[in-house]
């Protein structure tokens, strides 16, 4: 098992939108539903910010000493808590575990959420970084899926980003969206473009289960064969741009890709604060990796944080697939050694599903770095069931089943 300690991040999530969009199956709620009394509908700022402070402080021993090397404010919309209540939990975190001096701290906004003049707040508080939620630059697409706010709104707020300093932001993205076509994917991504951003996240519109969508899918959703068409063609406008794909959904200009997103492909360690957060931690002194999740409902949450943590250990035989899950969606692969150190097994675990997968043409070596063919990586969700423990008792000698393409469902989701 791992005989050392990866680097250390922090996810902190923030569980309240204004509105839920019908596609989203993060753990997120209306802030109408937390109406009080008196008939507001402001987030339970100061009761929240509390727990999270006590979250952390709870976890401190799980950090081991590791000063943290990236903060991702996540949700929901962090953005609907004031540059105070961040700037106490960033201050929190710092205190607690410490920061790297160049540590990445990212916050997600939307458009729409944001106060004029805040994103000079929010800079000041500790934040270097920020995600906005774009979506898409057609006000019929944004409505079709439930958005709050407009292209125009969109625009704003990267002006006011530039003008805060904050000029490393990233800018989501979606593809496949309802009546759209390759002509008009290719304008979003224009229009992105010209806002001058420093990272994208592009990636397909899905029906996840639980969602509105799935039970109700929006009229005209393009096909998978015309949503794999219209990828194309952004990402080589995005390449002509200067950006490069360095992950499955994510493109940035040089030397900006997101630490805290690389942390987790390399299968790094990050600590999980707030209702539903999720977080992974390597004990090297008992050579073993735990996951830990926090209970959804903030209601609970906020009234024992931390006794509600939940940690459970990941058993040897599911680490394979744990590791590749994260490390193949990265365009460049990972080295040998990494799986060795990250997972503290053998290669010999592995070797026989990845040289069969070679010979498939769906992974290939480049000295001691394995990687996703073009192919493999269209097919992610395939290759990877083969690192599954019940595939692996199987053999490397069954076929690989080709399904369709892999898309962002049921993987990992950041920025």
């Amino acid at each position: 098992m791992p005989v050392g300690s990866p680097p250390l991040a922090l996810y902190v999530h923030f569980p309240w939108c204004v509105k839920k969009c019908p596609y989203c199956d993060f753990n997120s709620y209306a802030v109408r539903a937390q109406e009080g009394a008196d008939g507001s509908s402001q987030v339970p700022e100061r009761a929240y910010v509390e727990a999270l402070i006590r979250d952390l402080e709870a976890q401190a021993p799980r950090g081991l000493g590791r000063a943290l090397i990236s903060v991702f404010l996540g949700g929901g919309t962090p953005s609907l808590f004031s540059p105070e209540a961040i700037g106490r939990v960033l201050e929190a975190a710092r205190g607690t575990f410490g920061l790297a001096q160049d540590a990445e701290v990212t916050l997600e906004a939307n458009p729409g959420t944001i106060e004029r003049g805040r994103f000079a707040e929010y800079r000041a508080a500790g934040v270097n970084r920020v995600s906005l939620g774009a979506q898409s630059f057609d006000a019929g697409v944004l409505a079709a899926l439930g958005r709050i706010h407009s292209p125009e709104d969109t625009c704003r707020a990267a002006e006011e980003l530039h003008a805060a300093g904050l000029k490393n932001f990233n800018l989501d993205l979606m593809y496949a969206l309802p009546g759209q076509d390759a002509r008009a994917a290719v304008v979003d991504i224009e229009r992105a473009l010209a806002l001058e951003p420093a990272h994208l996240s592009h990636y397909q519109l899905t029906l996840e289960p639980g969602t509105v969508f799935a039970a109700q899918p929006p009229p005209r959703l393009p096909s998978e064969d015309e949503s794999a068409e219209m990828l194309a063609p952004c990402v080589e406008r995005l390449a002509a741009a200067g950006f490069e794909q360095y992950e499955t959904s994510a493109y940035a200009r040089p030397g900006r890709a997101a630490r805290h997103n690389l942390n987790y492909w390399t299968f790094g360690d990050y600590l999980g604060a707030g209702a539903g957060a999720h977080g992974k931690v390597t004990e090297a002194a008992r050579a073993r990796i735990l996951r830990t999740v926090q209970t959804r409902e903030p209601r609970r949450y906020m009234a024992a944080p931390v006794e509600s943590l939940a940690v459970k250990p990941v058993e040897p035989h599911e680490l394979p697939f744990e590791f590749m899950l994260n490390a193949l969606r990265l365009t460049s692969g990972f080295e040998r050694v990494l799986f060795d150190s990250r997972t503290g097994l053998k290669w010999s675990e592995v070797a026989p599903i990845v040289e069969r997968l070679e010979s498939r043409g769906l992974m290939y070596r480049e000295g001691s770095r394995w990687a996703a063919t073009p192919l493999g990586a269209r097919f992610l969700n395939d290759l990877l069931v083969r690192f599954l423990p019940a595939e692996r008792e199987r053999g490397a000698s069954s076929p690989v089943a080709i399904r369709r393409p892999a898309t962002d469902a049921g993987l990992l989701s950041t920025d």
